[in-house]
Parts: structure tokens; C-alpha cells; sequence
């Protein structure tokens, strides 16, 4: 079973800083760490490992410091580590970043299975796993909550709702993204720190994918980010207070004068 996870490395603070001027993330003097739902998706992917065989491919899209993701990655039962990092790549929006890892999947070659988190923490669109999907032509099964069974060429999951959850069969090979209450992540062992200290990290860009300039970065990015704002914050209300019929009056006085 060979499986291939896509993460992500995201500012760890919640407080999230926009620069004005280019509309993009401030990251300096920010902690970085893998996405959150990420942890999941590497975790899967090696417990999977550890009961059919096989290895896995860990690999991420961002800048050279994004390998410490990565790194991290193998120090917690990942295989392999490909770091897609070129400037040509940078002001993607989803549809050139799933393009983009899509291209590296393909240099890739043979697998069974892509695992993604559900979404980025520092994006919230939960399009770039479908997105390599679309890509690739392959089947897509999104929050993913428990892999019952894999056999021969095909899956069985079960696939989380608002009400409950189905159970969606798949062929193989094909691309499913992961919720947290898929599995509990493992902490890393010494032996896998060690590894992941001296593993070697492939970092491949336009040039070794052989990606259309009109594919990637700001060109291939058909969405565009026009200007980012913080709203302005809310005016305080009031408390209404007395016996339930005066409260009820004060209301509906208030909501007639705003509504005319």
C-alpha cells in the first residue's frame, strides 16, 4: 500500500496577521506548525502502513522552511519527504496549489491512496484535497471519520454528516480527506526523531515537475485576494428591563425604529 500525505504548515497563533499592502500572511516572528488536521492524515497514513505494508510519502508546498514540517512528518512514522518549494509557486490561490501537487503526485507515480487534512487552519476552504482530485481524475471521499476496510482495489469509509455518517464504498486508487475523530495522533519516538534528523529531503520545483507557468502562482490562480479587512468592532446593546410585557413593548419599539 503505497499512500502519499499532503500537509501544510501553518502559523501556530490563532492571532493572525495580514500585511496590507500585499494582502498576504505575516509570518515572521510567527511559530509555524503542521496543520492540525494534518496530524491526522499522517497518523492514518502510518497506521495503514503498519498493518498492510508498504510506505509513505509525505509532501508539502511552501517555503524552504516548510521542510521542518516536513521532517517532523518522518519523525512520526512517514517514510519519504518532498518539499514543492519555488518562487514561481508563490501567490497560489487553491486551484494553482492542488494543480501544483498534483503535478508533484504525478512525479510521484505509482500509489493507492492520498490522505489530506479536511482543511488549513490559516484558510478554512477545504478545496485544495478535492482539488488534487480533479486534477488527477481519481475518486474523492471528503471527512472521512473511520476506515472500516480496505481490500484488493477498493475502500470502504464512513463519511461524517451533519446527522450521523454514510458508508461510501471507493475504488482504488483515490483521494480522501480526514476529520479529527478519525484516530488520536502519536507523539513522536526517539528512534523516529533520529531519522527524521538526517533524512534526506527531495525539493522539487517548476523545473523538475515540468508545470505551464499559466498553471501556477499568480497566474494560475483564477481567485485573487483584492484587499483583506478587519470588521469594525460591534457598539455594545442594551439590557431591556422590567415586567415581560413593558420588556416586550421597549422591543418591539426598538426593532420598529430600526427597521424604519
Amino acid at each position: 500500500m503505497n499512500i502519499i500525505v499532503c500537509i501544510k504548515q501553518v502559523p501556530e497563533t490563532t492571532e493572525v496577521k495580514i500585511n496590507p499592502q500585499t494582502n498576504t500572511l505575516i509570518r515572521e516572528g510567527v511559530k509555524s506548525i503542521i496543520n492540525p488536521f494534518d496530524m491526522y492524515a499522517i497518523e492514518e497514513a502510518v497506521r495503514i502502513k503498519e498493518r498492510l505494508g508498504g510506505k509513505v510519502v509525505v509532501i508539502t508546498m511552501g517555503p524552504p522552511q516548510a521542510e521542518a514540517a516536513l521532517r517532523e512528518a518522518i519523525s512520526l512514522g512517514c517514510d519519504e519527504a518532498i518539499l514543492i518549494s519555488d518562487r514561481a509557486f508563490a501567490g497560489s490561490d487553491t486551484w494553482a496549489t492542488s494543480y501544483t501537487l498534483s503535478g508533484a503526485i504525478k512525479k510521484i507515480g505509482q500509489f493507492d491512496l492520498i490522505i489530506c487534512g479536511k482543511q488549513a487552519s490559516d484558510g478554512d476552504t477545504a478545496q485544495v484535497g478535492p482539488g488534487i482530485s480533479a486534477h488527477l481524475d481519481i475518486p474523492q471521499v471528503t471527512y472521512v471519520k473511520k476506515i472500516e476496510e480496505i481490500k484488493d482495489n477498493f475502500m470502504r469509509v464512513e463519511r461524517m454528516m451533519e446527522e450521523g455518517y454514510e458508508i461510501i464504498e471507493t475504488p482504488l486508487p483515490c483521494l480522501i480527506t480526514v476529520v479529527k475523530e478519525i484516530n488520536e495522533p502519536r507523539l513522536p519516538s526517539l528512534k523516529g526523531m533520529m531519522k527524521a534528523k538526517s533524512a534526506k529531503i527531495s525539493i522539487w520545483g517548476q523545473k523538475e515537475l515540468n508545470l505551464s507557468e499559466q498553471g501556477i502562482g499568480l497566474c494560475g490562480s483564477p481567485t485573487q485576494v483584492v484587499k483583506i479587512f478587519t470588521p469594525p468592532q460591534r457598539v455594545g446593546g442594551q439590557i431591556l428591563q422590567g415586567e415581560v410585557s413593558e420588556v416586550v413593548k421597549k422591543l418591539v419599539d426598538l426593532l420598529k425604529g430600526e427597521i424604519s
